[in-house]
């Protein structure tokens, strides 16, 4: 059988006709750089997230890095954030001179755990990595800020995130790369910090037919740098620069895409709820694999439906073997990958995320599941141990 991982064709039926219709318009228009589909864009996601402003750039990852960038992060600071997530989450960090400082996630929801952050913190504070594990030369680092990640969709815990961060003068940014559409305790995903940035990339909940990103904000200040640091750190007009930033724009194209993915998109949002509740009344009693768990007051976006089982191999080629595809998000955390070997970080220093990426694996999910397909996955996996 040919099942895809992610269908985007049964999507793209929907709405063909207005996506090239849109498409056309640009065409016609001619204006591909920051055309007005980008504003109305920009205008739409705002109102939706429910913040003031909202910056569209050309990726996911130049959307962590400008609101980095923004918060004037640089050497000599410390950014708190998980191990188990994509690199672009520890990599734009990096990319400003800071250094991550990383912390261990819960067993439920991946999310960074905020109770090991608080020893993080106070291991840093106090530089002690007898208190919590610490990168090399951490001697001299200054705690600046957070970067929380809301994996597969649901919404890190930002209550006692933001107040860890307020009682110390950090800054907090959510990384919400998966989780547009999702809700924490009648808030949207974006809203939830100083900051957040989303992507657009094709297999995420809202996703372009490219690159793309945006950033959310409801401070005028940190809006007025983003919207600087997108086009080069522009001033009053293209040639006057006040500061370093990116050529970071969002293509028109890939605006006016967005534009009629979106008119469906609250609908896509609620056809995933029903996925995933399928998918868990199928396997959530199996004792086979643990299913994702949704904490009370949240509502996820569900960009990835990923179960945990320590028979993850022998499952995974069961399901190969009938034509399902799957996906591993993440098998190697981001203190083991060779881009981080420097941190000095050992085995052992992060438990769970260790642990999760042994077990982890992830089946199709989308709006366009089909029950049938639903219940032939469940019955593979159930068979396989």
């Amino acid at each position: 059988m040919d099942m895809p991982f992610i269908d985007l064709a049964a999507q793209q039926s929907r709405i063909y006709d207005r996506i090239e219709e849109n498409i056309k318009k640009v065409l016609s228009h001619g204006q591909y750089i920051m055309g007005p589909e980008v504003g109305e864009l920009e205008e739409r996601l705002a109102g939706f997230v429910d913040v003031k402003f909202a910056i569209g750039c050309s990726s996911g990852t130049d959307a962590l890095l400008m609101a980095l960038m923004a918060h004037d992060v640089g050497p000599g600071d410390a950014v708190f954030t998980t191990p188990f997530t994509f690199v672009a989450t520890a990599e734009t960090i990096s990319l400003t001179g800071a250094t991550p400082v990383f912390v261990d996630i819960e067993p439920d929801t991946f999310n960074i755990d905020p109770g090991l952050l608080a020893q993080a913190f106070d291991a840093l504070e106090k530089m002690d990595p007898d208190i919590y594990p610490l990168p090399a030369g951490f001697e001299g680092l200054k705690p600046r800020g957070i970067v929380a990640v809301d994996l597969f969709g649901q919404c890190a815990d930002y209550d006692r995130i933001i107040s860890f961060a307020r009682d110390r003068g950090l800054f907090v940014i959510e990384d919400a790369a998966q989780s547009l559409g999702a809700e924490y305790h009648g808030r949207k995903a974006g809203s939830l910090a100083d900051c957040a940035a989303t992507s657009f990339f094709p297999a995420k909940p809202l996703g372009a037919y490219g690159d793309g990103g945006m950033v959310f904000t409801a401070d005028a200040y940190l809006a007025e740098k983003l919207y600087s640091i997108r086009v080069h750190g522009k001033g009053s007009h293209k040639y006057e620069n006040l500061r370093l930033g990116l050529n970071g724009r969002l293509d028109t194209i890939q605006a006016a895409i967005l534009i009629a993915k979106f008119e469906i998109f609250p609908e896509e949002i609620e056809l995933r709820q029903e996925v995933a509740a399928r998918y868990t009344e199928l396997l959530g009693q199996s004792g086979v694999v643990s299913c994702p768990k949704v904490k009370p007051g949240l509502k996820s976006a569900w960009a990835q439906y990923s179960l945990v089982s320590e028979h993850r191999d022998t499952i995974l080629g069961k399901l190969k073997a009938s034509g399902i595809p799957t996906a591993i998000y993440y098998p190697i955390p981001l203190h083991f990958q060779g881009a981080y070997r420097h941190l000095g970080y050992k085995k052992g220093d992060f438990p769970m995320a260790e642990k999760i990426s042994r077990t982890i694996f992830s089946i199709p999910m989308h709006p366009y599941m089909k029950p049938e397909d639903q219940r032939l996955i469940a019955e593979i996996i159930l068979d396989s141990v």
